[in-house]
């Protein structure tokens, strides 16, 4: 256990490295002098210079890319031009404000997703399968900026239910004690109902636009899962013995489908943390995605590096606990040495112990 979690902590540093040198490639090829940016287009050549002297930009790549290490050494991610902020405490402000915006998504997508996916898996080829199918092909086809705008057009301009897309609550409400950096959550704890209705519903429709999308690769992820339990021979052999649907339900079906949902809820989940970008934008979302919205348009370097980095590493951490969170969930995985070691494929564990116990009774009842 100790060696394999060394061993992937390992594997997680290559990958940080990884991205810490596309980042920094990848935003030094965008079009743009950020200097230009921040002086405006009417400055002379002299202060255009003069800024891009203090900004580093007109050293050579290699000389900046050595002061990027120096600087992540030193826990900065350089400041903001166009907040006067670190890139640090702008991300560490916006993080859970995205992070709330996530969880609501992954919740609604969860409820939804699985059980559609689980129903239709159990009903392969009648209409549940055929509707939940259906369901997975609209909505990976639906553009995010589309349904964000049409649930705006819809609930907010028709029907007057839903409040304005102007970020987390209104502007003249007041904030609650902050406990845990989410809204929703810290209203609820202070008692303070009146934010904590305006700040859940600023959150539903960006939240709803986002699982829509979520809730199509946990659908079609379940469901395949669940034909692949339902077609194995243990699922066949406990019913061939008569044991109660509900049992094998709980206990053989769920627990071989919830490792495969637990992977997709793990990328699923990064996936929003970093591609949020749009919802946020449409709905004036102050979280992450929007903060790098605003820094693409302002070509603000250090920020896009900051965002992007941020998000790799997240994906790291996510990938990281989800196979730590295997042994949890499938009790079949044992960590090797060396490598993630799994015992011959043997779903039927308990459900094979059950049926021997059916025989001895029916043995038994026989003599």
């Amino acid at each position: 256990m100790l060696r394999y979690v060394l061993r992937r902590l390992g594997l997680a540093v290559i990958t940080v490295v990884g991205i810490v040198v596309i980042v920094f490639g990848v935003t030094h090829i965008l079009p743009g002098n950020p200097a230009v940016v921040q002086v405006g287009g009417y400055a002379n050549a002299a202060t255009l210079k003069a800024v891009e002297q203090q900004m580093g930009v007109n050293r050579p790549l290699s000389a900046q890319f050595w002061a990027y290490l120096d600087q992540l050494a030193h826990g900065s991610l350089g400041t903001s031009f166009t907040t006067g902020h670190s890139v640090v405490s702008d991300l560490l402000q916006r993080l859970p404000v995205t992070v709330e915006l996530a969880v609501a998504a992954t919740i609604i997508a969860t409820i939804v997703g699985v059980p559609l996916g689980l129903l239709a898996g159990l009903r392969e080829g009648r209409l549940p399968d055929w509707l939940g199918r259906v369901a997975a092909i609209v909505g990976t086809s639906i553009p995010l900026y589309w349904l964000g705008l049409v649930l705006i057009v819809v609930f907010y301009v028709i029907w007057h239910v839903a409040p304005a897309p102007s970020g987390e609550v209104n502007a003249f409400v007041t904030m609650p004690p902050t406990y845990t950096h989410f809204l929703v959550l810290d209203s609820l704890l202070a008692g303070d109902w009146s934010t904590f209705a305006d700040a859940l519903g600023h959150l539903a429709l960006p939240a709803i636009t986002l699982a829509v999308v979520e809730t199509a690769p946990l659908l079609k992820i379940t469901r395949s899962a669940t034909l692949d339990v339902v077609h194995s021979d243990f699922v066949r052999t406990a019913r061939a013995y008569g044991l109660p649907p509900l049992q094998i339900l709980r206990e053989d079906i769920l627990r071989n489908v919830a490792t495969q949902v637990l992977t997709s809820l793990g990328i699923v989940f990064g996936y929003l943390l970093g591609g949020s970008i749009l919802v946020e934008r449409i709905f004036s979302w102050p979280g992450m995605g929007l903060y790098a919205w605003n820094a693409v348009t302002t070509t603000t370097v250090q920020a896009i590096q900051g965002y992007i980095l941020t998000v790799g590493l997240i994906y790291v951490i996510l990938n990281l606990g989800v196979d730590l969170l295997y042994a949890v969930v499938d009790p079949r995985i044992r960590f090797g040495d060396s490598h993630v070691q799994r015992r011959p494929r043997r779903r039927a564990g308990v459900s094979m112990r059950r049926l021997v116990a059916v025989r001895e009774t029916e043995s038994t009842g026989a003599v």
